[in-house]
């Protein structure tokens, strides 16, 4: 007799493949049979599909409806009235109709920066430039919150090609198993970081690499503030360093590897230019001050002799240097990644099987993880004639300064003015800084449109809501960046309430924009998906291999990859024949000095890696010197904001909020015990955190993760709930790059004195009933095509 239970239905996140199935109005799921490591993250997907923060229908603010667009401090605050889709869309197509007549395609911002899918059709990203290409355009984003600094300052020391190696692979875990002896990790090396890959990973393989490489006798060196950065199951030796201190520690190393003769000048000559200028900047030529370990000590925290010790036993050793991604999210972000590449270029053994340099193994999953020589099936977007663009992190310049001028990378470019604001796929009430700053921004467009699941800070400022599916309510094709395997992404359960594709949503605006067919070539969701299969088998067959039917494929739900490429080792080539395998830089060379950047003139990014000293320190905050130094760093219980109400996340929480880790001393000493609700501000804004106390973090340091829904509903903190980007500040890393620099703030934290408020992150917003209302003239009228 049966169960009566569901199938389990395969699906895919980006933090890895499942299984699920409907179980009342939650889900039933379990590890997908292909992964033998998998997430502990898909514990949010249980509860959270319907949970009451969805967004059931669409919501116009009310102060929209009633005014018409127009900028408005209300977004945020306000009431939402909810609508049938034909009148919501009718509103939003006249919307666009309006700004596109009256200001131009640059007048629309294209947001969708963000993680809503791990599909490669229901890419809400791919979805929204589609369909706004077919429109005339729109001004962009370029770069991401992850690794802006780096993506722009790589190509300037390895070349666009090498950059890409750098950040989309880089040498394989598996390679490093094998052959590295020390492991030098800048940043540290947090695997909980590994479970997230964009589109998502069949085989969550890292922690057995870690395993054989520890059993064959590798160490880490872990250089961090947090104990924690150096996984408990490989050995190795922290370094408690004081945050932004690493490049004091790089730049020492390199000096005590050159001083005492331990440089391998000969790999300098052959494969790198301007190793001379960088020299002179060591012994101090430049500015009077050697790098030595002497100098760099108090910058960082560790004893001369220690630096001394770590450099020599790097140059005795098969070393692999590693820096975190969480390094270039900082004041001055691109100087780690040079440093480190300058690192593993004096020690001579870039390009050598367990040797050289890598970034962002402790930050993501794919990096180390292989690589495919095809491309994956994708979405065409089309082409944008619009050319303004602003780097990903400057949105509140953009907003808040129309016309302004703003540097990056030898550009000096102007801000446009945004009228509309068209977010699909992503929350920068989650990945922006200074977000009492970011309200003001929000508040300065004729109209925000958002398509969301949940009501989230975004979506609650924003003036026209549309709801829009999960990953587990349709079909879809998945696979990550060198992944093993190609998923049938398969609907678990229908849709919550009215909750439409994104795909669904802008088909009907495109009819009613005149441009329905060019969107959709006159394909349904299932034909599409068959297409995209079909064309990359095409594809793949013209390079010989077989590849089953769209049919086949689907009935059997995963098709592995043919010739994956799972050892590999960073810069190989170039390093067997440089002449060859020039890389695309002016010299053809690694460049340790870049004339190009120094002619920019940048005096917060010079020509070279250099230490740069930061705009704020514990110190600055007051006389009573009880500033403490805030990482803000990548949670361990959900990715990014994404499903911060399931059940794993919510298990982190404290109190109710999310979970702030600092020393017992300094606990002590401001009156602060475990399980307090604290207040952690500074002159940006404050927020409320539950306390845990831990010797595995730095004294002078707290650690509070981002992602914690955005929560201002309290007159008494900026964020009830625990967001640490109410503190960071909205700067960029640099001129060069002007990539994200919220991983570091200073900030005071106090015990909660007063009554603490609820935390209201998850609530509805408020409704009221929809008055008598027509929309206004319908822009397919004039287009000669129908509604939907």
């Amino acid at each position: 007799m049966g169960t009566g239970r569901e199938p389990l239905v395969a699906n895919s996140s980006h933090w890895g493949a499942f299984t699920a199935a409907r179980e009342g109005d939650g889900l039933r799921i379990e590890p997908h049979p292909l992964d033998p490591d998998p997430s502990p993250l898909l514990g949010n997907f249980t509860d959270a599909v319907s949970h009451p923060a969805r967004v059931r229908r669409p919501s116009i603010r009310r102060g929209w409806l009633e005014r018409g667009p127009g900028a408005d401090r209300r977004r945020g605050d306000d009431q939402f009235v909810e609508l049938d889709w034909d009148d919501a869309l009718d509103l939003l197509a006249g919307e666009l109709h309006r700004v596109r007549s009256d200001y131009g395609n640059a007048a629309i911002y294209g947001g969708s920066y963000g993680w809503a899918s791990a599909g490669r059709f229901h890419h809400a990203q791919s979805q929204l430039h589609r369909f706004l290409n077919c429109l005339g355009g729109f001004t962009r984003s370029v770069n991401t919150y992850s690794h802006g600094a780096s993506v722009v300052v790589l190509p300037h020391i390895v070349g666009a090609a090498g950059a890409r190696q750098v950040i989309a692979g880089g040498t394989s875990w598996s390679v490093i198993a094998r052959h590295t002896e020390l492991l030098v990790a800048f940043g540290g090396l947090r695997t909980s970081n590994t479970w997230m890959t964009p589109g998502g990973r069949t085989q969550h393989t890292v922690g057995a690499h870690l395993d054989e490489a520890a059993s064959r006798g590798m160490r880490v060196a872990s250089l961090s503030p947090l104990r924690d950065d150096l996984p408990a199951r490989l050995p190795g030796r922290w370094y408690p360093i004081t945050p932004r201190g690493d490049v004091a520690v790089i730049l020492a190393l390199c000096w005590v590897l050159v001083t005492d003769g331990l440089a391998d000048r000969a790999f300098l000559d052959r494969y790198t230019v301007g190793a001379e200028r960088f020299l002179a900047y060591l012994r101090g030529d430049l500015d009077g001050q050697p790098k030595d370990p002497d100098w760099a000590a108090p910058l960082c925290g560790l004893a001369a002799t220690e630096l001394r010790a770590l450099a020599h036993r790097m140059a005795a050793s098969r070393t692999f240097v590693h820096v975190s991604w969480s390094l270039q999210r900082s004041e001055y972000g691109e100087q780690p990644v040079w440093a480190g590449i300058a690192l593993a270029a004096l020690l001579g053994q870039i390009g050598l099987p367990g040797g050289g340099f890598g970034h962002g193994y402790g930050s993501m999953g794919d990096v180390g993880g292989g690589s495919l020589p095809y491309e994956l099936p994708s979405l065409p977007r089309g082409r944008n004639p619009v050319q303004s663009f602003i780097p990903v992190a400057r949105v509140s310049d953009m907003l808040l300064a129309p016309g302004a001028a703003f540097d990056y990378n030898g550009q000096r470019r102007p801000y446009p003015e945004i009228r509309l604001v068209y977010w699909a796929g992503g929350n920068p009430f989650h990945h922006h800084q200074d977000l009492r700053r970011l309200r003001h921004a929000f508040a300065r467009p004729d109209t925000v449109v958002v398509h969301e699941p949940y009501w989230t800070g975004t979506a609650r400022h924003a003036d026209i809501v549309l709801p829009v599916t999960t990953t587990v309510e349709r079909d879809d094709l998945g696979v990550g960046r060198g992944d093993s395997h190609l998923l049938a992404m398969k609907q678990v359960r229908p849709p919550v309430a009215e909750a439409r594709d994104d795909y669904q949503i802008f088909a009907g605006v495109a009819r009613r924009l005149g441009v329905g067919e060019e969107f959709t070539e006159g394909r349904t969701t299932p034909e599409w998906l068959a297409h995209l299969y079909h064309q990359w088998l095409g594809q793949l067959t013209g390079r010989g291999y077989r590849v089953p039917s769209f049919a086949e494929f689907w009935a059997a739900g995963a098709l592995e990859l043919p010739d994956r490429r799972g050892d590999q080792v960073l810069l190989a080539e170039f390093r067997a024949d440089p002449d060859r395998y020039r890389l695309d830089t002016p010299s053809g060379r690694i460049e340790l000095f870049s004339q190009t950047v120094a002619d920019f003139g940048y005096p917060d990014c010079p020509g070279h890696p250099a230490w740069l000293r930061p705009t704020e320190s514990p110190g600055a905050l007051g006389a009573d010197q009880l500033g403490l130094h805030l990482i803000a760093n990548q949670p361990v219980s959900r990715l990014h904001s994404q499903l911060d109400m399931g059940a794993y996340s919510q298990g982190s929480k404290v109190a109710g909020r999310e979970p702030v880790r600092m020393h017992p001393d300094d606990a002590r000493q401001r009156g602060i015990a475990a399980g307090d609700v604290v207040r952690v501000w500074n002159e940006r804004g404050s927020c409320l955190a539950g306390a845990v106390l831990s010797e595995d973090v730095l004294p002078g340091v707290v650690q509070l993760s981002t992602g914690a829904w955005f929560d201002p509903s309290s007159d008494l903190v900026t964020c009830a709930h625990g967001n640490p980007n109410v503190l960071t500040a909205d700067r960029g890393t640099s001129r060069l790059a002007q990539g994200c620099a919220g991983q570091h703030t200073v900030v005071k934290v106090e015990p909660m004195t007063q009554p603490v408020p609820p935390v209201r992150a998850f609530e509805q917003p408020a409704f009221v009933p929809a008055p008598e209302w027509r929309a206004a003239p319908s822009p397919a009228a004039v287009a000669g095509e129908g509604g939907v």
